[in-house]
């Protein structure tokens, strides 16, 4: 063979296995597992080029990998880890397509323009990182959250755009600087390894930052390391194009902070517990009717109003602005209501919680919290602050308690869904005209708060928002039914939901069965453990009584239980609804005065045998209406209309009726020495004589007992036990002393009198009286002191 020939063909051969090697090279490198979000710098070139050209040039195509068994996705990058971002972008690679070796340093093979110039390596970084084809979007858009809610995220908040964004900020960078941003971006997030910074290309390395730390986290850092070395105007650009995906992120980190922790009664810092971890969900039902359970531990009780319907549809939280108008159009504004203690702030704090977290609800591009608590303060500080022609738009009343968001332009567009919480409705407390207020059209229009809330429910202010509005009955049932979509009501726990909720809180398995057992043993109480305010109350009490070893043999005492409720709820009208500090919770005469006359209330009521009052009645008894009706806590309005076209209201339940009466003759006794219950009453047969002075206990007791024998069975019955309650030193010595009234009260005298009254009624008694005596006396002389501190 000649010799020219023979080292042709040695130089060919070689050249083949080399050939051979860089094909299989490529087959092993995988594509970005973002490679659907190309440059601006490959969509040019791209464009560039000729179809078949490319094609010819593409030399192999990649086999048909095997899926994993675990997660049942293709996976094709050996060097990063199956996450969620990988597995829902590696849709990359069409039918017959080809792929391209990014990883390649030959790149100079492909084909480009003659007139192109050539830019200096060291001035410009080049990516090397061309990108696969568009990936194949699903026949089903529709995006889904854990609780299977339908809903997709707008485009500017999709990983896409981020990815994207991020990555053309980047490339802009030059070698230098971009090793630079690598070192600082390290240095501040550590998740991120140095093996992860410095190897790769810049697609490689957003992939993995966005892997690690999401989009909203990686975005802000990226942001935050180019202002550190010193390259403003590309974290300005950054900034303006994921605006969206920015201010998701401050409100998503505010609702965060606020609600992942649950301020349970007195707040002590660090004892509270996560939301998460102690939250069951109540009963939310579409059908209204007052939230007032008509159920008590003597049967059935007066014919009233408080009926329960039958016909119920129950939501969830999660689910509110998924319903639908009788038309099929989205729900625009939502109202929810209940009594005290059913649970309105909790609800809110799971919603924000589980948006804040990625878990629902993920098609609302915005969250705002704006509660009538801040607009209320917000009014009082332009009246005494700002002259009275000085008036705020809506727009200003947002940014002023989201400064984060000021000068934003999307509550303005069409297409932005978001949701603006409006809580605690009755804390306003001024009065709205909502015929009359003058329509205003814009965000940026300025009015009184007044006119700008009655424009918010007009939908003529804010008008691409959903509302949330949230309160108790007798504030919102002022609102015209024609501003509202959609009317829920919480109506609080099963019984299920109890024991869940008692059994979720303990760590304790035995400690839990205890107390979930303990509070059965009462049926009042087990009733009134509906509320999950009062739910809390048994699990707090109990859990602290359950470290001593010889608690629990006798039931609990359930007069405790009321006047806990009764202080609770007092304290939280003087903090919420007049602004007084915790450490300054001391009442007025005129705060003593207004519960004094809510027991009268309370007595009259059960005297007339009846559980309704109205407006009439509470003028009757020197009471202000939104005091007692909307700040006290202990009353709710009934939402059935009366024939006369009267508003009715009743305590929250009857059994706290019953107790405000026994308060308010238990003070008259205890402060002014009378016996309002000695009225002449006809004896029963079972007392032969009436040797007990009715100035005594005794002869305080000996009336209510006459009262109970001479009424049905269940009238006065547990009037008499809350009585009797009431004159154990722990209740009035310890439990109001300080607070109803004065500290170091004197203990009441002559309760070994009262005892021996018990016991001598008890054997005398009717068989259908006997059991309620029996709880009487141990009300009165049961030592069972907790408190909640």
């Amino acid at each position: 063979m000649d010799p020219d020939t023979e080292v042709q063909r040695i130089f060919k051969n070689e050249e083949e296995v080399d050939d051979e090697e860089e094909q299989r090279k490529k087959l092993m490198r995988p594509p970005s597992s973002y490679g659907s979000m190309k440059s601006d710098s490959d969509n040019t070139e791209e464009e560039g080029g000729d179809e078949d050209d490319e094609a010819d040039d593409v030399l192999v195509e990649l086999p048909e990998p095997s899926t994993t068994e675990e997660t049942g996705v293709q996976m094709i990058r050996s060097e990063s880890p199956e996450t969620l971002y990988t597995m829902t972008t590696m849709q990359t690679k069409p039918p017959g397509a080809f792929v391209i070796e990014t990883r390649s340093s030959d790149l100079e093979d492909f084909p480009e323009d003659d007139d192109e110039v050539e830019e200096d390596e060291d001035e410009l970084l080049v990516t090397n990182s061309p990108e696969p084809p568009e990936p194949i979007e699903p026949d089903d858009a529709m995006q889904t959250d854990e609780n299977s809610q339908p809903g997709k995220l707008h485009p500017e908040q999709d990983m896409p755009h981020v990815f994207k964004s991020i990555q053309s900020t980047l490339t802009d960078l030059s070698k230098d600087d971009l090793l630079n941003f690598k070192m600082w971006f390290h240095q501040w997030e550590r998740r991120i390894t140095l093996t992860d910074t410095i190897c790769g290309d810049v697609l490689d390395f957003v992939d993995k930052t966005l892997e690690i730390l999401g989009e909203e986290r990686a975005l802000s850092h990226t942001i935050h390391t180019l202002e550190n070395i010193g390259k403003f105007e590309l974290a300005k650009k950054l900034d303006k194009q994921c605006k969206r995906v920015l201010i998701r992120h401050i409100l998503r980190g505010e609702l965060n902070r606020k609600h992942s922790a649950l301020y349970e009664g007195v707040s002590h810092a660090g004892r509270q517990p996560l939301l998460e971890t102690v939250y069951v969900e109540p009963l939310i039902t579409t059908c209204s009717y007052g939230g007032v359970d008509p159920s008590h531990e003597f049967g059935p009780r007066h014919l009233t109003p408080l009926q329960v319907p039958s016909n119920v549809t129950y939501v969830g939280v999660t689910d509110l602005f998924r319903q639908q108008k009788d038309d099929g159009t989205p729900v625009r504004t939502v109202l929810t209501t209940g009594i005290p203690g059913m649970g309105l702030s909790v609800c809110v704090a799971k919603f924000c919680l589980d948006w804040s977290e990625h878990r629902s609800n993920l098609d609302l591009q915005f969250v705002i919290k704006l509660s009538f608590r801040a607009i209320r303060n917000l009014r009082n500080r332009q009246d005494r602050e700002r002259p009275p022609s000085q008036i705020m738009s809506v727009m200003e009343m947002i940014e002023f308690y989201h400064p984060d968001l000021r000068g934003i332009t999307f509550l303005d567009e069409e297409n932005c869904k978001y949701l603006v919480i409006m809580d605690g409705f009755d804390r306003y407390q001024y009065p709205l005209d909502w015929e009359n207020a003058p329509v205003i059209h814009g965000n940026h229009t300025k009015a009184h708060p007044d006119v700008v809330i009655v424009n918010i429910f007009r939908g003529t202010v804010l008008p691409g928002a959903r509302i949330w509005i949230l309160g108790r009955p007798a504030a919102v049932s002022q609102i015209p039914s024609k501003f509202i979509d959609f009317t829920t009501e919480i109506q609080g726990y099963t019984e299920e939901m109890k024991d869940h909720f008692l059994t979720k809180r303990f760590i304790d398995a035995e400690v839990a069965a205890k107390i979930v057992a303990h509070y059965k043993r009462l049926p009042t109480l087990k009733i009134l453990t509906r509320q999950p305010f009062i739910c809390w109350m048994a699990a707090k009490v109990f859990e602290r009584r359950f470290r001593y070893p010889d608690y629990g043999t006798e039931p609990p005492r359930l007069t405790s239980f009321y006047i806990n409720i009764f202080v609770i709820q007092s304290n939280r009208r003087l903090a919420f609804y007049h602004g007084r500090m915790e450490i300054k919770l001391v009442w007025s005469a005129e705060d003593k005065q207004m519960l004094i006359n809510i027991g009268k209330l309370a007595l009259t009521m059960l005297e007339k045998n009846t559980s309704v009052f109205y407006e009439e009645d509470l003028k009757e008894h020197g009471l202000p209406f939104q005091e007692v009706l909307v700040c006290s806590g202990f009353c709710s309005e009934i939402l059935t209309p009366t024939s006369d076209g009267r508003r009715q209201f009743c305590f929250f339940h009857y059994t706290f009726q019953e107790f405000m009466a026994a308060l308010y003759v238990f003070s008259m006794f205890y402060v002014e020495s009378k016996n309002i219950l000695d009225s002449g009453s006809r004896i029963p047969k079972i007392f032969t004589s009436s040797k007990w002075s009715t100035k005594s206990a005794a002869g305080l007791v000996h009336c209510a007992i006459v009262r109970t024998f001479n009424a049905p069975l269940g009238h006065y019955d547990m009037f008499l036990r809350f009585l009797c309650g009431l004159l154990n030193p722990e209740s009035h010595e310890d439990l109001l002393a300080g607070a109803l009234y004065p500290s170091r009260s004197p203990k009441v005298d002559g309760l070994d009198e009262v005892q021996r009254l018990l016991e001598q009624t008890i054997q005398k008694a009717p068989a259908d009286r006997v059991e309620n005596l029996k709880e009487c006396l141990r009300e009165m002389i049961q030592e069972d002191q907790w408190k909640l501190n």
